[in-house]
C-alpha cells in the first residue's frame, strides 16, 4: 500500500513540476507568438521572419515567400481579429502551444504551435491548423 502511494506521490509531484514548468515557459511563448502576430498585422515581413525558428527561416529562405506562405495558408493568422491562448503541452519532448484564433469573420480556428528553445529564446517551428470543433469526419 506504501508503495503504491509512493509511486501515486511521485506521479503527482512529477506532475506538479512539469506544470510550473509549463507555467514558467507559457509566458515567453505566447510573447513570441503574440510578437509575430503584431509584426504580421503590421505587414512587417522581416520582423515576423524572426521569429521562425533557423530550420523554418532555411526552408522558405527569404521573408517575403515566408509571408507570403502564411497570408495564403494561414490567413487567421496573418489578420486575427481575436487570439486566445489555451494549454501548452508537451508531446514526444516537444512543446505545442494551443492557440484558437478568431478569424474576421468571426469564424474560430484551432492551431497548435510548435515552440523551440534556441540560443536566442523560443522560436516557432511549427504550426499546425487542427479540425474545427464540432466539425465532421
Amino acid at each position: 500500500m506504501r508503495t503504491g502511494m509512493a509511486i501515486a506521490l511521485a506521479a503527482g509531484i512529477t506532475w506538479a513540476s512539469w506544470g510550473a514548468v509549463a507555467q514558467a515557459q507559457k509566458e515567453p511563448i505566447t510573447s513570441v507568438i503574440d510578437a509575430q502576430i503584431a509584426a504580421f498585422l503590421s505587414d512587417d515581413a522581416q520582423a515576423a521572419f524572426g521569429f521562425a525558428s533557423p530550420g523554418i527561416r532555411q526552408l522558405f529562405g527569404t521573408p517575403e515567400r515566408f509571408a507570403t506562405m502564411v497570408e495564403q495558408g494561414y490567413p487567421m493568422v496573418w489578420r486575427p481579429a481575436e487570439v486566445r491562448y489555451l494549454e501548452l503541452r508537451e508531446v514526444a519532448g516537444n512543446l505545442w502551444q494551443r492557440v484558437m484564433v478568431t478569424d474576421a469573420d468571426g469564424s474560430i480556428h484551432m492551431l497548435d504551435y510548435q515552440m523551440v528553445e534556441t540560443e536566442t529564446g523560443w522560436k516557432i517551428n511549427a504550426v499546425q491548423l487542427l479540425k474545427a470543433p464540432g466539425a465532421n469526419v
